[in-house]
């Protein structure tokens, strides 16, 4: 007899019901494959999360919810592809190999390439290598690809994530900003329908246009004082020690005020764009035009997340060689995830990069606002788990 999740074709005439659905008077069937394992009850379908997870077929064939978020993250992804290339950008593919892990604060996957005998680094970030295809003359290019950094996993990472860059020649982080906000209300539309999206039973709209607050002035609503890059250290310590992060002694003011933005930034929900990042933890952004301790860095912050980051792009080749270095100093100092410094990365400079816009959106965490998921797992259809047993 047939059982559920066998596989059968069926001959027969194309009717009408009653009810006008297209239906098969069937005439005769030939079993094609036998399930040799019984499907949960589709009614309940499957519960257990790690089940879930590790045998995403079954997940697929008795979980309604989980076809229609793989099916919206198709049409995400397809979405951003279409907003940029309308826009005149070109998608590029760059290594995923790398003597050097760059373009990110991160710590890097570390593999063997034998024939060669050397080590070589899974990329943390495409940055480097899209700038210097703006050095080039492609003056705007993206890539939708796969980054890999061996860090923790919670309910917004996985080890291996997708991942969107772009960079805009002739372009600053206001211009960045304006296309963002056309960016995700295009792709809001094409995953939902509109721009009003529900998550975590609250409203959120797209429409923009977002509001803009600085790291200082959102920091300083959250501690109900006021601070900024000039506030004394020690005052900034005291402010995250009573919060309950305990401050690394090399940490200086940028660095701190960062520290304390990571947990007031976990208050705002409606899409915002905060502006204005300290240089200590933005080794390849611009200077700020007013402020030299600060850069011209945003990041899009929507329900308690970051969800892009983005600034002007960093292009004097001295200023890059000496906060690399400063990195690399931080590294020595043993901070695994500072940036190694890329010599090949500041000759390219030295040719020439034109004022450049950039920015990074994390594919899953859109994918998760915008299906209304709560772990990143549910949107990545085989995410990073231990072996079983």
């Amino acid at each position: 007899g047939l059982d559920a999740g066998d596989w059968i074709g069926a001959a027969g005439t194309v009717v009408t019901t009653r009810k006008g659905e297209l239906s098969v008077r069937l005439d005769g069937f030939t079993l094609l494959t036998k399930a040799m394992v019984p499907l949960p009850d589709k009614w309940h379908g499957l519960k257990d999360i790690e089940v879930r997870s590790r045998q995403r077929y079954v997940d697929l064939m008795v979980n309604e919810e989980s076809m229609h978020v793989a099916r919206t993250r198709s049409a995400v992804v397809s979405a951003l592809r279409r907003s940029f290339e309308c826009r005149g950008f070109i998608e590029v593919e760059t290594p995923v190999l790398l003597t050097q892990a760059t373009g990110a604060l991160a710590r890097p996957f570390v593999t063997h390439h034998n024939a060669l005998d050397i080590d070589l680094r899974l990329r943390i970030a495409t940055e480097l290598h899209l700038k210097r295809l703006v050095v080039g003359g492609m003056e705007r290019v993206f890539e939708i690809g796969r980054i890999f950094r061996n860090e923790g996993i919670d309910a917004t990472h996985n080890p291996e994530f997708t991942m969107l860059e772009a960079y805009q020649a002739l372009a600053d982080y206001r211009d960045v900003m304006e296309l963002i906000e056309a960016v995700f209300a295009e792709v809001a539309a094409a995953a939902t329908g509109g721009t009003e999206v529900g998550y975590r039973g609250r409203a959120l709209s797209f429409a923009g246009p977002f509001p803009r607050v600085t790291v200082a002035e959102l920091v300083s609503a959250f501690v109900d004082r006021e601070v900024s890059i000039g506030t004394d250290p020690e005052r900034l310590r005291v402010l995250l020690a009573g919060r309950g992060v305990t401050p690394a002694d090399g940490w200086g003011p940028g660095k701190l005020l960062f520290e304390l933005y990571e947990l007031a930034l976990r208050e705002v929900w409606e899409p915002t764009f905060v502006v204005d990042f300290p240089v200590e933890v933005s080794p390849l952004s611009r200077l700020h035009r007013d402020d030299p301790r600060l850069t011209e860095r945003f990041e899009l912050v929507i329900a308690g997340a970051e969800y892009c980051n983005a600034f002007s792009e960093l292009n004097d080749a001295a200023e890059q060689q000496a906060r690399l270095q400063a990195q690399a100093a931080a590294r020595a100092a043993g901070d695994e995830a500072a940036h190694p410094i890329d010599e090949d990365y500041v000759r390219a400079l030295e040719y020439g990069l034109p004022p450049t816009g950039g920015l990074g959106i994390g594919v899953d965490r859109l994918v998760m606002l915008l299906t209304d998921q709560h772990h990143i797992r549910d949107v990545i259809l085989f995410p990073t788990m231990r072996p079983e047993g």
